[in-house]
């Protein structure tokens, strides 16, 4: 393994920042104001109630405050989740779309995601066929994002290889009542949200209206985003509680597709010639209705049944003109809690879980943007069906361990409904499989914890991967066994994730496309490898300064592959770094450089023909509160005004040439934001 040659240098580190935080003296600390409102309800957990349950998972997890990436521009999932531990988040054409990966999960996709469970309050995000898309996410409206990485996602029962992210509203118990925020920038960048909160006696509600407009630094970019997300909540008594969430999302963005190399740094404001002439656009509306209800019947645990129904539409000209109607609906029925049993003390979570899906796929030839002639036309299915199970058992009062598995059954059903050539394209295919996962957990004392597992993930394939490309492709699913061993660190000054992994795939999903970015399908590869290093730092390590990093080391490759042989998987590069320094000497006025930094050149291609250049891109943030209810920001980016690649595509065989497979990352920058605030509620992290 390439990887344990870091892994002295981060232990190192790791254990450097402990002894200077636990030498460190404590300091008086002064919290916002705390207005409590009778008893939270059970449906949403608080954020110290959160951070604790994820610090009880037997492997790697991370929390985000809300409120932590507030301090600048809040426009994609990089701004939200770049320092979170183990997360390798990087936007297309500085859009909400992006490679949102995590352990080389989906890493092929740069667009609609896979590989990962995206969540709402608890209820998936994703369709029933797997892939979900960036743009049913608010950054602004979350008090909180749990990250779940790998196996140890069966919290809520995922058993797939990146794991799960939950993006957590807040309530009208912790929100403030009346909220503003306006940013403005470069490239025509226009964002504002307003929000409302508030509770009486047993009810209470929250909403978040918002709106984004921008050209984009690339031809052909623009994008109009419009959001609002609300939940209503009712005590019925002392062991039962519900709480209802809406969702509608209006999202309009026009695609400036990829360029060579040579373009990218000739001029990378460039939009593709073939994006402009077929029109390129994704186009997306989508309704959710989704609830909670929560039963107590004592303290030894929590009866939750959660559900959903979402109703989808996609416009989408791209080398076809796709539109796509669809209708999702999910239930789960999931208890959490403890019991004695055998002279030990055991935390239980069990849970099943029902989805399925229905699409209208409906395609037409590309003329100019517009629909010509029908090309193709899918009636679609797809059913999930799994059964989860964890049970954590205490030792002694340091060591726990754990046993836990998924089972799941699944369907993709698909219907050709326009026979074109003699050739029918319907196919129905069912996947199942059985997921263990066995961890273990030492509480070392003083916020230090060392953790282990092994587990298997198993992922069905999405109709994205079974008919996506040109025409179908019937693949089979894609299994992994994984092991994992790290060490969590939380103190009043330091906070420190550090991971390493390595998973054995068999049949990974590979989406390919050709040297102008067209899709060919998706293919099941042979063996594959996926191993590296997560590091997550959070250090005060003086009154008015702050540390924080978020490192990655990608070692992703084929395992003796008849084609490929060793070779590097292309799409991800072999590190990433992102940090910041913050210096605030009170809350009136902060002050923080940062940096994004990927040292080595990678490859866009699996037989290792072709590399996109590393790089280095900084920033400067600086900000401040006025008052007790106003905050301001001005937020600059690429300072140097580089020309750099944020992403690329992932195909089979460059054979060595330039072709339009690479994504300029946006020029210089600079954003300015002002928000309003009437009353501060909730102290960060109660």
């Amino acid at each position: 393994m390439r990887i344990v040659t870091l892994s002295p240098v981060l232990l190192s580190l790791a254990f450097a920042g402990a002894a200077h935080a636990q030498s460190a003296a404590t300091e008086a600390i002064t919290l916002d104001r705390l207005r409590v409102h009778g008893q939270r309800p059970a449906t949403v957990a608080a954020p110290a109630q959160a951070r604790e349950r994820l610090a009880q998972r037997a492997g790697a997890t991370a929390w985000v405050d809300g409120e932590s990436y507030r301090g600048g521009r809040v426009s994609t999932l990089t701004d939200a989740l770049g320092y979170a531990p183990g997360v390798f988040v990087q936007p297309r054409f500085g859009a909400e779309e992006a490679r949102l990966s995590i352990r080389g999960s989906g890493l092929q996709r740069t667009f609609h995601g896979r590989g990962l469970e995206l969540l709402q309050d608890g209820s998936p995000l994703n369709l029933a066929d797997g892939g979900f898309d960036f743009q049913a996410v608010e950054p602004l409206s979350a008090r909180y994002i749990e990250v779940y990485r790998g196996a140890n996602a069966l919290e809520y029962g995922a058993a797939t290889l990146g794991g799960a992210i939950d993006f957590v509203s807040p309530t009208g118990y912790d929100a403030a009542p009346l909220r503003a925020r306006l940013e403005s920038g470069a490239f025509g960048y226009r964002r504002g949200q307003l929000a409302v909160a508030g509770a009486a006696g047993a009810a209470d509600g929250y909403a978040s209206l918002s709106g984004l407009r921008q050209d984009g630094f690339r031809d052909h970019a623009e994008q109009e985003n419009y959001r609002l997300f609300a939940n209503a909540g009712y005590r019925f008594g002392d062991t039962l509680d519900g709480r209802l969430y809406f969702t509608h999302v209006d999202t309009r963005s026009a695609l400036p597709g990829n360029l060579t190399l040579a373009e990218s740094r000739r001029d990378p404001r460039l939009a593709a010639p073939g994006n402009l002439a077929l029109d390129q656009r994704r186009d997306y509306r989508l309704d959710r209705l989704s609830g909670r209800l929560a039963w107590s019947p004592s303290a030894a645990g929590t009866l939750t049944l959660s559900a959903y129904y979402a109703d989808k539409s996609l416009h989408h000209p791209i080398f076809q003109v796709l539109r796509q109607d669809s209708r999702d609906y999910g239930l789960d029925l999931r208890w959490r809690g403890h019991y004695q049993g055998l002279g030990l003390r055991h935390d239980l979570i069990a849970g099943v879980a029902f989805a399925q899906g229905e699409i209208d796929d409906r395609r037409w030839f590309n003329l100019a943007g517009r629909a010509g002639a029908p090309s193709n036309r899918f009636d679609q299915r797809a059913r999930n069906a799994k059964l989860y199970l964890e049970n954590q058992s205490w030792l002694s009062p340091r060591w726990a361990v754990s046993l836990g598995a998924q089972a799941l059954r699944s369907q993709r059903l698909s219907h050709d409904r326009l026979i074109l050539g003699g050739r029918d394209e319907s196919f129905d295919k069912d996947y199942g499989g059985v997921s263990p996962k066995l961890g273990l957990r030492y509480l070392a004392g003083d916020g230090v914890q060392w953790y282990a597992n092994l587990s298997r993930s198993l992922e069905p394939p999405s109709f994205g991967e079974l008919s996506g490309g040109p025409g179908v492709t019937p693949v089979d699913k894609q299994r992994a066994d994984s092991g994992e061993f790290g060490l969590r660190v939380q103190r009043e000054t330091l906070s420190l994730d550090f991971a390493v992994y390595r998973a054995r795939i068999r049949g990974e999903l590979l989406a390919l496309n050709d040297g102008q970015g067209n899709p060919l399908g998706t293919v099941n590869a042979g063996r594959t490898l996926h191993q590296g290093v997560e590091f997550g730092l959070g250090w005060r390590f003086a009154r008015a300064w702050t540390l924080s990093a978020n490192y990655l080391y990608n070692d992703f490759r084929f395992d003796r592959d008849r084609v490929y042989g060793d070779n590097d998987l292309a799409g991800a590069p072999p590190q990433q770094l992102r940090a910041q320094l913050r210096w605030s000497p009170d809350e009136r006025f902060y002050l923080e450089p940062n940096i994004e930094w990927t040292p080595q050149d990678y490859y866009i291609d699996h037989a290792n023909t072709f590399k996109a250049p590393g790089y280095s891109v900084a920033g400067l943030r600086v900000g401040g509160r006025i008052g007790a209810q106003w905050n301001w920001f001005a937020d600059a980016r690429n300072l140097a005004g580089r020309k750099w690649i944020a992403s690329t595509n992932a195909i089979a065989d460059a054979r060595g040439q330039d072709g339009r497979n690479v994504l300029p990352g946006d020029g210089r920058a600079v954003y300015v934001g002002l928000e309003w605030s009437g009353d501060r509620i909730g102290a960060r992290g109660d």
